[in-house]
């Protein structure tokens, strides 16, 4: 796999108008009509990437044994001191995804100071748990031993993830085995946060089942069963209007910390749906929840106060409304 850095310019505009005139009409049709067009949904919510002004070096190999690679997306104007770097791993229920399609949220974190980290993993049925942990371990000590020739910094690392996603980021902060056959301690990892997390589930459908099973197996996949209170700080966000991942997967990790004494908050949105708190990360529905500015935020506090510091949630936008309900935080 050979890396290729691609280069923003405003140039750009001209050469991808007829993307912009396509995302306008699927706008101006409504977003139902987007979301019942996934390539075309994509091709929207990742308009303003194509004219993101820092770097995108794209596929770089960071397992030989795998082929599989990584991108990154550099901040514009990166200054003399390095930069924070987030690993993000996307979701897909440990099936579906590319690094490509996340061009939206790379561009959104790297406008805003981070270096961003998108890996590829494989997925079943091509392998089966534990092997995208796996993954996403050797993606993270590749960032550890090779993100400061990009301008990252290596004493802050943060880890997030989405679904699937947050479910790797979660085994690898909360089971210290993947990392350590990497040569990596979790304390490595500055902090995490996890949006709409399946960390402590029984597989009910058959396709699950596979990925995981045989049922003796499920304990080992089942991310608060490992917390021992050595874990990095840990930013839990969950929408209640999740109909795939169920609230029980965020009280039990809630308990697994709280009984261990962890650094970690919780953050509950009223109106939001699985799906809402990645859309969120986008140019369309930024801020509807407010997951990007709490992650972010979280993480910003992480590396001005020492401790466990209190982090004050965003507000949510005016359309937003919490119908009555409390987003809750917790130590």
């Amino acid at each position: 796999m050979r890396a290729r850095l691609i280069s923003k310019t405003a140039t750009g505009l001209f050469r991808r108008r007829p993307l912009l005139i396509a995302a306008v009409l699927l706008l101006a049709s409504g977003l139902s009509a987007v979301a019942a067009l996934p390539a075309a949904k994509l091709a929207v919510v990742n308009v303003p990437a194509q004219w993101f002004e820092g770097e995108v070096v794209a596929d770089i190999e960071y397992d030989s044994a795998t082929g599989l690679g990584l991108d990154l997306y550099i901040p514009p104007d990166l200054a003399d001191a390095a930069a924070p770097v987030v690993v993000f791993f996307y979701g897909g229920s440990w099936q579906r995804g590319r690094k490509e399609n996340y061009g939206f949220l790379g561009t959104a974190l790297a406008e805003r100071g981070y270096l961003v980290v998108i890996p590829d993993y494989r997925k079943f049925p091509a392998v089966r748990y534990p092997a995208f942990v796996e993954d996403g371990a050797a993606a993270v000590a590749w960032v550890h031993a090779r993100i400061a020739d990009y301008g990252g910094d290596t004493q802050r690392i943060f880890l997030s993830g989405h679904s699937a996603g947050a479910h790797i980021g979660a085994m690898l902060v909360s089971d210290e085995r993947y990392l350590a056959a990497r040569q990596l301690e979790a304390g490595r990892i500055r902090g995490f946060a996890g949006l709409a997390g399946p960390y402590d589930f029984t597989p009910e459908a058959r396709t699950i089942k596979q990925i995981f099973g045989p049922p003796a197996r499920y304990p080992l996949m089942q991310a608060s069963r490992f917390i021992d209170g050595g874990e990095p700080p840990m930013l839990l966000l969950y929408g209640l209007e999740d109909g795939l991942v169920g609230p029980g997967n965020l009280e039990r990790m809630e308990a697994a910390l709280e009984a261990k004494g962890n650094c970690y908050q919780v953050i509950r949105y009223p109106d939001a749906g699985h799906i809402g708190l990645i859309r969120a990360f986008t140019w369309i529905d930024r801020d509807r929840p407010p997951a990007m500015a709490d992650m972010l935020g979280y993480f910003d506090l992480l590396q001005t106060e020492e401790g466990c510091p209190r982090y004050a949630p965003a507000p949510e936008r005016p359309d937003a409304s919490a119908l009555g309900q409390d987003r809750e935080t917790r130590r």
